[in-house]
C-alpha cells in the first residue's frame, strides 16, 4: 500500500470544559505516544479544534482519547470530520483562532 492509502486525517471539534485544563498539552503527549501528527488549538468559542493524521488505527485511538480528555477536563461532545492528509511530521499546539 502507498502512503496515501494508509494515512488518514480527521478534524475534531471538542466542546465542554476543555480550555484552561491542559487539554491541548495532554493531547500533544498522547499524540506522541500514539505516533500521530497534527495540531490542536483553542477556539474563541471555548472549544478545542484538533487535526490528527496517521494510520487509521492510531487516529481512531486518538479520537477515542479526545472523547475522554485528560484529568480535569469535561468533554461534552466531539464532532469529527474527514480532512485531507497534508504530511505533518509532528503534533503541534497552534495559536487560538
Amino acid at each position: 500500500m502507498s502512503q496515501e492509502q494508509t494515512t488518514i486525517r480527521r478534524r475534531a471539534v471538542v466542546t465542554g470544559m476543555v480550555q484552561g485544563v491542559g487539554y491541548r498539552w495532554s493531547a500533544r503527549e498522547e499524540a506522541r505516544r500514539l505516533g500521530v501528527a497534527g495540531w490542536a488549538r483553542n477556539r474563541s468559542d471555548g472549544s478545542v479544534e484538533v487535526e490528527v493524521e496517521g494510520d487509521p488505527a492510531s487516529v481512531d485511538r486518538m479520537i477515542d482519547w479526545l472523547r475522554a480528555g485528560p484529568p480535569g477536563s469535561a468533554v461534552d461532545d466531539v464532532r469529527v470530520s474527514d480532512a485531507t492528509p497534508d504530511g505533518d511530521d509532528a503534533f503541534r499546539i497552534r495559536q487560538t483562532d
